[in-house]
């Protein structure tokens, strides 16, 4: 299969006046299209950071990164935002917009110098507001709406960017847990459904396990990666999940806490 992103060797981090705080280094991956990848791991290891320079947010301190067989510094800032649609974590206010003003942002990379949409940039986005089922708030203000309803605004503006990559920075943080798993099968069907490559980060490691095609496990300077049934079998998990009072059943693909009475058995 053919990776729409791959990196080698990679070393991420921050230059700090003339020194180097790296994060995390030598890691290598490739995204698949077609799958939902979930990058899951503790506080702090590095998890931003690598989602930051996949998206050309921040340079790598060293090893490459090719999309489409390209090195992605290579891309100007226009040629890649037609290659890689991010939603990061932070909250969108802008309340004088709409949810379909906000999602035509999302043709911008295609539009002219006054962003004027056409009538084909008018049919994308509207499809993709449709795509993530919030077509009844289409005219609705963006400060009207639920933290999910806002998630589901940027994920449209995204699709509506029609890119091969849809990169996430913790999608489901602020959200309720039914909507936390509906915002993950969403992401999921439209990986599957329009053979994009979506990657993100999540601390949910339960619905991660349930619902990802695949998992990357970083840790310092290490990252596994595999089905979530892989990781299980080779100890991945249980490796990162236990501790006292928690541990993670690989037979029953859960992570499973002990009460104090138990923690002597």
């Amino acid at each position: 299969m053919e990776s729409c992103i791959t990196f080698k060797n990679l070393s991420i981090g921050y230059r700090q006046k003339h020194q180097l705080r790296v994060i995390a280094s030598a890691v290598s991956a490739s995204l698949q299209p077609g799958e939902l990848t979930c990058l899951i791991g503790a506080n702090g290891v590095g998890k931003s950071t690598l989602l930051r320079t996949l998206c050309g947010f921040q340079p790598a301190l060293d090893g490459e990164i090719l999309l489409q067989d390209q090195p992605l510094s290579a891309y100007p800032a226009l040629q890649l935002a037609r290659q890689i649609g991010v939603v990061l974590t932070s909250r969108v206010d802008v309340p004088q917009l709409s949810v379909k003003e906000i999602v035509g942002i999302g043709r911008s990379p295609y539009t002219n110098f006054w962003g004027t949409l056409t009538p084909a940039d008018q049919q994308i986005v509207d499809e993709a507001i449709h795509q993530v089922g919030i077509r009844h708030l289409a005219q609705r203000n963006i400060s009207e709406l639920s933290d999910g309803e806002r998630q589901k605004t940027m994920i449209a503006k995204a699709l509506a960017q029609q890119t091969r990559i849809i990169i996430l920075d913790e999608p489901t943080a602020f959200l309720d847990f039914p909507s936390k798993v509906e915002t993950l099968q969403m992401l999921r069907r439209l990986a599957h459904e329009q053979h994009k490559a979506i990657l993100l980060s999540t601390h949910d490691v339960e619905l991660a396990l349930q619902l990802s095609d695949s998992l990357w496990l970083m840790e310092q300077n290490r990252l596994s990666i595999g089905t979530p049934k892989l990781l299980a079998a080779d100890g991945s998990l249980s490796r990162f999940i236990d501790r006292d009072g928690i541990r993670f059943n690989p037979e029953g693909m859960r992570i499973e806490i002990k009460f104090p009475s138990q923690l002597s058995q």
